[in-house]
């Protein structure tokens, strides 16, 4: 779900603590950051036991902080200037943007004493896209975590920290999604993707090499927002969760020879479903081998079927996107899909950076074309994951 804050003009990473100052009339203990992250292949897979791919980008959320002598909590965004506050003691009372920052500390007193913490002043600044994809509130999520975490001295293990911003998306926020997100922005590291194994928990670091075989990822924002708290988001859920149960194994455990011997037990709508699921798993494992082989500028084909998949089966594209992806491959990408959770948001291109400009402007004329919303597109490079600034 997107908080209510905005991907716009950010404050400059060196005048936030000025800012934290100015607000609230005294220096903060400190500033940490958390960045969106890009869903290279993958969809859907994580609360179905599957496999993703994501990489952090080079846009973060940050938080200025500083602990108070009291168990009062104050957190403003640097976006609208709304100043929200509560108390430790009532901490899952919020709306909007704020239901992020304080669903985390909510989330954390929930297995954690707070009893002899203090509260805390919170500013917060994103320069993550929201409504892209992008998961601009995963951002927002981990970066607090990782502050908090720190200044009370909790000690807190990353995995931890991706169990606790997922409970507080889930039962704060009221979003029903996975651990994609929250696993991609904690465990990231510079030019390089986190291959998640939902099925086991177990995850792994691949190398990109985008770099090295000087390889861009467009981001194409449609400009058409999504909710995953309500409506289409939640639908797929049950629908996966009832293929499932009808033939008795999490989706993303089965292969696609597997499914392919025990489709005809499902109806059509959960067959397709459950395929997606299936082969875009498959797909992931298969796109993070090429990668680890330094084949990276051969996974274009891959990305591209994902789309497919998650258009012709999982029913999660829209018209606008759909034409931004076929306009880039046409253009020259390697490839291209859908990325997030769908419903609108984001598709991404793989191109060669030589590529990128031609395939840039044939994505936005095809798109306007069509009479869908003029895309906003900007290049993502893989970035590290949640840490302390300064």
């Amino acid at each position: 779900m997107s908080p209510d804050v905005n991907g716009g003009a950010a404050a400059a990473p060196d005048d936030l603590l000025d800012r934290f100052a100015a607000h609230f009339g005294r220096p903060a203990d400190g500033e940490w950051s958390a960045p969106g992250r890009v869903n290279l292949v993958g969809e859907h897979t994580d609360y179905n036991g599957g496999a993703s791919l994501p990489f952090a980008i080079d846009r973060r959320a940050r938080v200025a902080v500083a602990l108070r002598g009291d168990r009062t909590v104050r957190v403003v965004s640097t976006i609208d200037e709304r100043h929200h506050e509560s108390s430790l003691d009532t901490l899952a009372e919020a709306a909007g943007w704020a239901a992020y920052v304080l669903g985390v500390a909510w989330a954390i007193g929930q297995e954690h004493a707070l009893d002899d913490k203090p509260g805390f002043d919170l500013l917060l600044d994103s320069a993550v896209p929201v409504g892209v994809g992008v998961s601009s509130s995963a951002a927002i999520e981990a970066a607090v975590c990782v502050a908090l975490d720190e200044l009370w001295g909790l000690g807190l293990a990353r995995d931890e920290m991706v169990r606790l911003c997922r409970r507080a998306e889930n039962e704060v926020v009221g979003a029903p999604t996975g651990t994609l997100d929250q696993s991609a922005v904690l465990f990231a590291e510079p030019d390089a993707a986190v291959l998640l194994d939902f099925g086991t928990g177990a995850s792994e670091i691949v190398p990109l090499g985008f770099e090295a075989a000087e390889l861009d990822v467009l981001v194409v924002d449609s400009t058409i927002g999504h909710d995953h708290a309500v409506g289409e988001y939640g639908e797929r859920r049950r629908e996966c969760e009832a293929a499932a149960a009808a033939l008795g194994s999490p989706l993303g455990r089965l292969t696609p020879a597997e499914l392919d011997r025990r489709i005809g037990e499902l109806d059509p709508l959960l067959a397709r479903r459950a395929r997606h699921i299936v082969t875009d798993t498959a797909r992931t494992f298969e796109v993070a081998r090429m990668l680890r082989a330094g084949r990276a500028d051969e996974i274009g084909p891959l990305l591209t079927a994902s789309h497919v998949s998650q258009r012709d089966d999982f029913g999660t594209s829209v018209p606008a996107i759909d034409v931004a992806v076929e306009a880039a491959v046409e253009a020259g990408a390697l490839g291209a899909r859908l990325t997030g959770g769908g419903f609108g948001g984001a598709s991404i291109a793989l191109v060669r950076r030589a590529d990128a400009e031609r395939v840039r402007d044939a994505v936005t004329r095809a798109v306007t074309q069509a009479g869908h919303p003029r895309p906003e597109i900007f290049t993502a490079r893989a970035s590290g994951g949640a840490r302390r600034e300064r």
